[in-house]
C-alpha cells in the first residue's frame, strides 16, 4: 500500500518580500494587480478624482476606508493639507452613509 502526503502549497512566484507567519500572503507585492485601486494626490484635482472613483468602486466599506486613510497619510506627509482634508472629508462622509445605510437595515 503506497502512502501518498498531501503537498504543502508553494509561495506564489510572482513577486518577493517577507511572507508573515501563518499567512499565505506577501508583503510589498501586489498579488492580484486587477484588484488595486490607484491613487492620485498631486494636486487638488487628482485628489477629488481619487475619492469619486473610490465612491463608485465596488470594494466593501472597509477597503474603502482603507484607500481613502492611506491617500490622506500619504498627503499629510508630503505637506498636503488641503488634499488630507479632501481625503479626510471624503472618510467622514463615507461614515455617515454608512451609519445611515446600517440603521437602515436594523429596522
Amino acid at each position: 500500500m503506497v502512502v501518498r502526503r498531501k503537498r504543502k502549497k508553494k509561495d506564489p512566484r510572482v513577486g518577493t518580500g517577507k511572507k508573515p507567519k501563518g499567512s499565505g500572503r506577501r508583503l510589498y507585492t501586489d498579488e492580484n494587480p486587477k484588484d488595486t485601486v490607484r491613487i492620485k494626490f498631486a494636486t487638488i484635482k487628482d485628489a477629488r478624482a481619487t475619492v469619486r472613483k473610490v465612491k463608485r468602486v465596488r470594494k466593501s466599506y472597509a477597503r474603502k476606508i482603507q484607500i481613502l486613510t492611506v491617500g490622506e497619510q500619504r498627503a499629510r506627509v508630503m505637506g498636503k493639507k488641503t488634499v488630507a482634508s479632501i481625503f479626510k472629508s471624503a472618510k467622514a462622509g463615507l461614515r455617515k452613509t454608512h451609519g445611515k445605510k446600517k440603521k437602515k437595515k436594523s429596522r
